[in-house]
């Protein structure tokens, strides 16, 4: 029987503080498969620090509070293969 595929868990130190406790994602469908995404208000936090960073810069606050969200984004891709590769069938 072969071992199935151990994926490394990443690690959040915390989340970013301008992250609402509720709301902050929503769940869609994509060929049945449940995926998670930011929700829009916290995409459009992105987008206005993703602004500011091209229009002048970030403070070292904003700029650790987009880093913060890079890594919730690469957590919630990893949740999302997780899922998906479960779908998979079973090769073997």
């Amino acid at each position: 029987m072969a071992n199935p595929a151990v994926f490394p868990v990443p690690v959040l130190a915390h989340l970013p503080a301008s992250l609402p406790l509720e709301g902050a994602l929503r769940l869609e469908l994509q060929d049945g498969v449940p995926v998670l995404r930011a929700s829009t208000v916290v995409q459009q936090r992105i987008a206005t620090l993703l602004a500011a960073l091209q229009h002048g810069g970030l403070s070292p606050e904003d700029t650790a509070e987009l880093d913060q969200y890079e890594d919730l984004d690469d957590y919630l891709s990893f949740l999302n293969r997780v899922v998906r590769n479960l779908r998979l069938p079973a090769q073997g």
